[in-house]
């Protein structure tokens, strides 16, 4: 890598990558298919899994209801240590986090033959929830790697604005960054729901994989950097 490309990077932040991004929502969206095909509930919307626990409970199925309340707690436990660790860490959270998350999915799969309810619902959602807290801007800007409502906002918006005139500099690029972060979601999604339905046990091999080469990126360039 060049010196300018080296430099551009640093300012840019290694963790604000559009190709880190792309991995993350990958990621996201394989870990929402896995969870809801094998345990009907969401590991990143937590929107939903709200809506279905009121739902549920104001019908009186209060059994039912309480399924979802679980990925919620642990989804809140998982944005408290993302907190934590961002003022601990400082600009290591990033990879300090990715790190966690994969020995979290693996730990999910080796626990979930025995403990299915607990490694899967609880596990990943504490991994979405890690996820969502640190990684939380796609060059410079604001956006989501677990679900795909604000940055499908975001893309349509870019899109009004260049065609009624009025887009400002970058608004092209920034709308085809949040248009390629939710088709990387939704393929993620596609992929891990057909993985999921004919090999379940290999499944979260996809978002470790993601997060793998999401970890490497960030420490080959914090290297480049520091030399």
């Amino acid at each position: 890598m060049s010196s300018q490309g080296i430099a551009a990077t640093s300012l840019l932040r290694r963790d604000e990558t559009i190709t880190v991004a792309l991995l993350l929502a990958f990621a996201g969206g394989c870990l929402d298919a896995y969870t809801w095909i094998v345990h009907g509930v969401m590991a990143n919307a937590q929107t939903a899994n709200l809506v279905f626990l009121w739902v549920y409970g104001m019908a009186g199925d209060w059994a039912r209801a309480l399924h979802f309340v679980p990925p919620i707690m642990a989804f809140a436990v998982g944005i408290v240590i993302a907190a934590w660790l961002r003022r601990a860490a400082g600009e290591r959270a990033s990879a300090i986090s990715t790190l966690v998350e994969i020995l979290l999915l693996v730990g999910v799969g080796i626990l979930h033959n025995r403990m299915p309810e607990i490694a899967g619902t609880l596990g990943i959602s504490l991994v979405a929830a890690m996820q969502a807290a640190v990684f939380t801007k796609v060059e410079g800007a604001t956006y989501s790697t677990v679900m795909i409502t604000g940055n499908m906002r975001q893309a349509i918006e870019g899109i009004f604005a260049v065609a009624s005139g009025a887009a400002a500099v970058g608004t092209v690029r920034r709308s085809g960054v949040f248009t390629a972060v939710c088709g990387a979601f939704g393929l993620g999604a596609a992929l891990g729901a057909l993985l999921t339905e004919v090999v379940p046990d290999l499944a979260l091999g996809l978002p470790v994989v993601a997060l793998l080469i999401v970890l490497l990126r960030c420490e080959v360039v914090r290297s480049e950097v520091s030399s």
